[in-house]
């Protein structure tokens, strides 16, 4: 009787253990800080917090993507809390289901406040979608 509890202890502790360890190798992944509805009649949009994810969510890089229609992003300005702004110039054309290059935080992570990009539609389309992802 006493052999079958050391195993069963032992079983119970490796099973705790593994879950420790699963758990503290977690991946990254990106997620979505916030998104926007663009329209071709206004050259530029700022997109803030979606329900104040970008106040609590340190990211470690940040990238836009693009739904509906392809967007000619012709700069970017991601505005960081307690770190100098930075503008991203000529990103090019992203095409509808596309997405932009990462671009890393400042420092090893950063609490991000908005971005602002500036924009034309392409195609004759009337309105896009742009979401802002973070890292982390």
């Amino acid at each position: 009787m006493m052999k079958v509890r050391y195993l069963v202890s032992l079983g119970v502790a490796s099973v705790v253990l593994l879950g420790a360890v699963g758990t503290a190798g977690a991946k990254d992944e990106w997620f979505v800080l916030g998104e926007q509805t663009i329209k071709a009649t206004d050259p530029s949009v700022r997109i803030t917090a979606e329900e104040g994810k970008w106040k609590k969510e340190d990211v470690k890089d940040v990238k836009l993507s693009v739904e509906g229609a392809d967007v000619d992003i012709n700069k970017v300005g991601l505005h960081w809390k307690n770190r100098p702004d930075e503008t991203v110039w000529n990103v090019g054309t992203v095409k509808a289901g596309g997405q932009t290059a990462a671009k890393s935080a400042p420092g090893h992570e950063g609490t991000l406040g908005s971005v602002t990009v500036n924009y034309t539609i392409l195609g004759g389309a009337k309105t896009a979608k742009i979401k802002v992802w973070g890292y982390d």
